[in-house]
């Protein structure tokens, strides 16, 4: 781990001022104008491979661990009654600048500041809880896991997306001095794949989709499918139209790089699934 120096905003605000770091900055949605950059999201491969895997039609859904808001952005503009958890107040990165985003986009997206482990929500209120980049973060994973399956309504989903994964705690140390940001504010950590599945199966829900780094646009992006199904064709000496989804969700498998981003899909049994 690290001793943080800088807050979570500073951090950001010091990598938004870096030179030769605009293209980062931009894939990660750090710019501004936060509207636009919202927008741009919500046009993203990333948006249109989550927005499959959300159920239908729009119901209430809550946006977990919000940051600037841009899924929760995304969701109302999707029609999704919109609610983003936040517990950091700041203007930049937090429940500040979602609420000046609801503001000036005119979508309307209930703020809350609180933290995950402890929703101040009664039980069964979404029909969905997206966490982008959000379960890593977790003080209490099996704790958060908890939360979100007691406020999901019963057939309601979990979607987890860009969660970063270890094979062995030992990678820990490499993954965290790789991060652009953690050695000033010292926020970032991961998991064992088994970890992730162990605390969504024990808060009662179905793991019903675990998709590895070359299984979905999710975990790409900025890149994607296309791309690495390139990049993988000429690693392996191959056409690229040989490269079929089944190899790369295979060599995905097998990949060990620390951090890599697996996305999480969990259904709430309903009361005919748990008779």
């Amino acid at each position: 781990m690290t001793d943080a120096i800088m807050t979570w905003e500073q951090a950001v605000a010091w990598l938004r001022n870096q030179p030769g770091q605009a293209e980062l900055v931009r894939a990660c949605f750090f710019d501004d104008p936060l509207l636009a950059a919202a927008q741009r999201f919500r046009a993203s491969s990333e948006w249109v491979a989550t927005r499959a895997l959300l159920p239908s039609p729009p119901g209430r859904a809550l946006d977990m661990g919000a940051g600037r808001g841009i899924a929760s952005y995304a969701l109302a503009a999707d029609g999704w009654q919109a609610t983003a958890l936040e517990p950091d107040p700041s203007e930049l990165v937090g429940s500040g600048a979602i609420r000046a985003l609801a503001s000036e986009s005119g979508k309307l997206i209930e703020v809350v500041e609180q933290w995950g482990e402890t929703l101040p929500f009664a039980d069964a209120t979404f029909d969905v809880v997206l966490c982008r980049q959000v379960l890593h973060h977790a003080r209490d994973l099996r704790q958060l896991c908890a939360e979100i399956g007691r406020v999901l309504k019963p057939g309601g989903v979990m979607l987890a997306t860009r969660e970063h994964v270890i094979s062995r705690r030992e990678d820990l140390p490499a993954f965290l001095a790789s991060h652009p940001l953690h050695k000033f504010y010292g926020g970032e950590n991961a998991y064992l794949l088994a970890e992730y599945h162990e605390a969504i199966t024990r808060a009662g829900l179905v793991l019903e989709q675990s998709l590895n780094p070359l299984q979905s646009e999710i975990n790409l992006f900025p890149m994607t499918l296309d791309d690495h199904r390139k990049l993988l064709a000429q690693r392996l000496r191959l056409p690229a139209v040989l490269v079929r989804p089944w190899l790369m969700a295979w060599y995905g498998d097998r990949l060990s790089d620390p951090g890599r981003l697996y996305t999480f899909r969990a259904r709430k049994p309903t009361a005919s699934l748990l008779a």
